[in-house]
Parts: structure tokens; sequence; C-alpha cells
């Protein structure tokens, strides 16, 4: 088989990218914004922007030329903030992005899509508090973002009913760590390396609000280390060739939610660091909680979680040396 992955040169993609090298031939396109074409060594990868008004023949080409058999979609922007600045461009580029991939996969009659979603689709859900996510819920995505990943979940649905295409989502919550020292995070976007980069600044990382209804007041996230998330993308791949798929969308967490002090304290005990956040205003929209319900990826397809906090950020902290060129050590006391 060979799987396109799309977005292959970025931090989720990479990894994606490196474990396919062991079941089969793998092609990356990458338009390079954001993505390092070192990245993925000596898989080919074709320099396109899915976006682009040229994308469909482009894409349609390069399926035929590379026998392509199954599509892995990670490519899109995803900025929450940056989406609410600038929602059309969004619209344009995963929305657009995804229509054309879905029309190129048509006339080249490539019919299996693994689909990289987000729990930003439920945005603000209408449930108890301290409720695990499930599959189910009504989303309510409130940022532009989190809209365009619904929105291409349903556009994959139509291709299915309309053509026949295969496809099944998996809906990402906080991801972290790295699976090798090489593919750190290289955007600073959140929690984990927005607080190794003002440590190393100097500086010491913000907790936005401690008055929330959970145990320690600060807001609780599902996080999955990055080589489990690649890891269920490889699973998904199996699971479309199956002629039983009961489900289309998958959520992709631990089941187990981590506060924000809950991670500052780790980050404290991995890299030596002193940790004295300061406590500021809340941020408008942050619910209190937001954890997978992970039945389903569970029972269906065999898929779980294997490692800890702990180990995501271990492995985010001995990244960092070789993403930002920092000393992975603590300043000397004193």
């Amino acid at each position: 088989m060979t799987v396109l992955v799309t977005g292959g040169a970025g931090y989720i993609g990479a990894h994606v990218v490196r474990l396919l090298r062991d079941r089969g031939d793998t092609v990356v396109v990458d338009d390079l914004s954001t993505g390092d074409a070192s990245r993925v060594a000596d898989t080919p990868l074709v320099q396109i922007d899915i976006a682009a008004d040229d994308a469909v023949e482009k894409l349609t080409a390069m399926m035929h030329e590379y026998a392509v058999d199954a599509v892995v979609h990670i490519a899109a922007k995803k900025q929450v903030g940056e989406s609410a600045e600038r929602p059309a461009w969004y619209y344009s580029q995963n929305v657009g992005g995804m229509a054309n991939l879905l029309m190129a996969m048509e006339s080249a009659e490539v019919a299996k899509l693994m689909f990289s979603s987000s729990a930003a689709t439920y945005g603000l859900p209408d449930v108890p508090a301290g409720t695990l996510l499930d599959e189910d819920v009504v989303s309510r995505p409130i940022s532009p973002y989190g809209k365009t990943k619904l929105i291409c979940e349903w556009m994959c649905r139509d291709a299915s009913a309309a053509w026949g295409l295969r496809w099944a989502g998996l809906r990402y919550f906080n991801v972290a760590g790295a699976g090798w020292p090489d593919l750190g995070d290289p955007a600073v976007l959140n929690l984990i390396p927005i607080a190794l980069r003002a440590l190393t600044n100097g500086e010491q990382p913000k907790i936005f609000g401690a008055d929330y209804d959970t145990p320690d007041g600060t807001c609780i996230r599902d996080y999955v280390h990055i080589l489990d998330l690649a890891q269920a993308h490889i699973t998904m791949l199996d699971y479309l060739e199956r002629d039983d798929r009961p489900h289309e969308i998958f959520n992709v967490g631990t089941g187990a939610g981590a506060s924000v002090r809950e991670v500052l304290d780790q980050i404290a005990r991995s890299t030596g660091y002193d940790v004295d956040a300061p406590v500021v205003a809340r941020r408008p929209g942050d619910p209190p909680m937001l954890v997978a319900d992970v039945r389903r990826i569970r029972e269906v397809l065999g898929w779980q979680s294997t490692k800890t906090l702990a180990e995501m950020v271990d492995s985010a902290w001995a990244a960092w040396a070789t993403t930002h060129g920092e000393p992975a050590v603590p300043p000397a006391s004193g």
C-alpha cells in the first residue's frame, strides 16, 4: 500500500510518516509553510499548496504517479486565535483544501481517507460539569478553526454517500511530547512548549484563571503523547480496510485529564526549573474541563494510549534543545 500524507513535514505528520515507513511506501505532500523537509528524510515529498487553484490537477497527477492507495489528511491551518482574526482565510485554506483533495481523490480513484480532525469541533459542549466528551455530544464549535474541522467531516460524509469514499476521522485532544528528539513541536502554541520557552528565557509561564470548578481551580485538559496519536493513525488505516466500520468519528486522548497546575508541576520535575507561575485573568471561552471519552476507539479499534504525562513532558524537554537550540539544563541556582 502507498499512503499519501498531507502535511507530512509538520509536527504530527512527520511522526506518522516515520511510523509508516516500516509498513510500505509513503509519499508526502506539504506546502512547507510550517513544515520542514528534513523531517521526512528520504521519503518522497511533493510541494503542493492543497488550497491553491491548481491543486486538484497537481494532486491527481501525483496520486497517479505514486500509485496512491490511501490518504492521511493532516495539512491544515490550526491556530484558534488566528482563525478568529482571519476567518475567511481559514475557510479557504482548510475547507478549500479539503474540497480540492476530495476532488483529486475522486478523479484518481483513491477511495480511502483518514482525516485529522480536532476536539475543537466540540466547542463549549452542553454537558454537566466533569462529563467526559463522547463522539455523540452535539458539536458547537466556537472558533472558525473548529468550524472548519466540523465542515470537513461533513464533506467526507457527503463524499462517502456520493462516490463511495471510505473515511474516518480522529478528533485530537491536546497533543504533546516527541517520539524522537529531532521531531519536537516546532511551534510554541500549547501549554508545554509555551512553558518551556518562558522558563528557558528566564521567565515564568502564566496560569489563566485559578477559580474554575476543578480540584485545584485550574483548567483540566486531556493530553495525549504524539507517538500514541501517530500510532492511532496507523490503526485507523487498517480500520478502513474493514467491511464492518460502525463509526466514522473517534476521539483520540487518554480519557484522563491533567490540570494546568499538574502539567506545570511535571514540567518542574522534568526540567529542574523552579516553576512559580503567576495567576492572571481567565481567557474568554475556556471551559473548566475537556477530557475525551475514549471507549469507542478502544472497543472498536483496540487502540489506547500508553504513555504518561511524565513521558510527554520528558520527551518534549529532550527535544527542546534540538528544535529550539536551547540547553536542556536549568540555570545554576544561587
